[in-house]
């Protein structure tokens, strides 16, 4: 009598169902680090690199690395 009271395992299609569950799960997670990482890492350094080469001067830097001995052929 106890055992016609439990309910029988669904077994057929459950890998299937499982899969397309845990498909969409991953799915919405690797959207969420795309979006995290375009926004906390991407968007930061591509800013970054803006603001230094707009205030960069290469030929005052080479000087400074000169006069430093940076370079051992260059007078």
């Amino acid at each position: 009598m106890a055992s016609s009271a439990l309910a029988k395992p669904q077994m057929c299609g459950l890998l299937a169902r499982r899969l397309r569950i845990h498909i969409v799960r991953a799915f919405v997670v690797s959207l969420g680090v795309a979006a995290f990482y375009k926004y906390a890492v991407a968007e930061p350094r591509q800013k970054a690199y803006a603001h230094f080469y707009r205030n960069y001067d290469s030929m005052k830097d080479f000087e400074e690395m000169r006069k430093a001995g940076v370079f051992q052929r260059v007078k």
